[in-house]
């Protein structure tokens, strides 16, 4: 399933959880690590030693993937690396199409306070613009990353940008054979108490459980027989993240939304919040284009 694995790396990477769970998930299915180092063009990285003329960035990134494979050889993973020119983000994605990646990893940074400083980083960049599935792990370091996934949490709410991710959840649970936790979450923040609102609310719910039903039949194709099925009332992203915390979650599979010429909006979106906010992994899907 994922047999080729691009993992970005930078200065901090080497030593981090997420080079570890990436290793997990090598070992797992027999694949392979592919250590990227982007050197950012967008800096001005060209120096003099000497009489030579180098990028000192590249040289930086020679040295940053050297030790990232240090750790990799020692975990007995088979890795390549790959030091490259270019705007990260942008990079990264069109590096992981080119090359036919099945999963591009991700670090966040840990939180300060309630929220992850993301915002603007090459990982949001990365999982707005990529059309393969890119998992994103925290970096703190008291934390542990939980594999294999006993538990994998597939939000839901039946739109088209789900069913790519719902899939492909699905199918990571068979390998795995973990409990499915479907979640679909009414959002009824924005309701009042007349009428309207209450018809509103009852429509709401109504599509909550058709998006639960389509998740369970898709899942009895895959054959995936532990489910569990909830429906929660307010925030998404909040209703999601206290779902992960309740209920011991090992990792979440969610779906961004469609793309809007070459960009995905996904700034201030459900799936944004969940890789900001999620104590755990959390494998983005982009939709099928149509």
């Amino acid at each position: 399933m994922y047999e080729r694995i691009l993992l970005p790396v930078y200065e901090s990477t080497s030593s981090s959880a997420v080079l570890h769970h990436a290793s997990e998930l090598a070992h797992w299915d027999d694949a392979e690590i592919r250590l990227l180092f982007v050197a950012d063009t967008t800096r001005d990285s060209v120096t003099v030693v000497g009489n030579d003329v180098v990028d000192a960035l590249e040289r930086e990134g020679e040295s940053v993937v050297d030790e990232a494979a240090e750790t990799l050889q020692n975990l007995g993973v088979d890795y390549s690396t790959d030091v490259v020119q270019g705007n990260p983000a942008p990079t990264i994605v069109e590096y992981a199409e080119e090359y036919d990646y099945d999963l591009v990893v991700m670090p966040t940074h840990g939180r300060e306070g309630i929220s992850r400083q993301l915002r603007g980083s090459v990982t949001e960049k990365v999982v707005r613009l990529s059309d393969r599935p890119v998992l994103t792990a925290r970096m703190k370091p008291d934390e542990e990353l939980t594999f294999p996934y006993d538990r994998i949490l597939i939000p839901t709410d039946g739109s088209r940008s789900t069913k790519r991710a719902t899939s492909h959840g699905l199918a990571l649970a068979a390998e795995l054979d973990a409990t499915v936790h479907v979640l679909s979450v009414v959002d009824d923040s924005a309701l009042g108490f007349d009428v309207r609102s209450m018809l509103s609310g009852e429509e709401s719910e109504r599509g909550a459980n058709e998006a639960i039903s389509k998740v369970v039949e898709e899942a009895n194709e895959h054959g995936v027989t532990k489910l569990a099925e909830t429906i929660e009332h307010g925030s998404p992203s909040e209703a999601i993240r206290e779902y992960v915390e309740g209920n011991d979650i090992h990792a979440v599979v969610m779906g961004t939304t469609g793309r809007s010429g070459v960009d995905r909006i996904l700034l201030g979106s459900v799936a944004e919040q969940t890789v900001r906010s999620a104590p755990v992994p959390v494998i983005t899907v982009s939709p099928d284009e149509e």
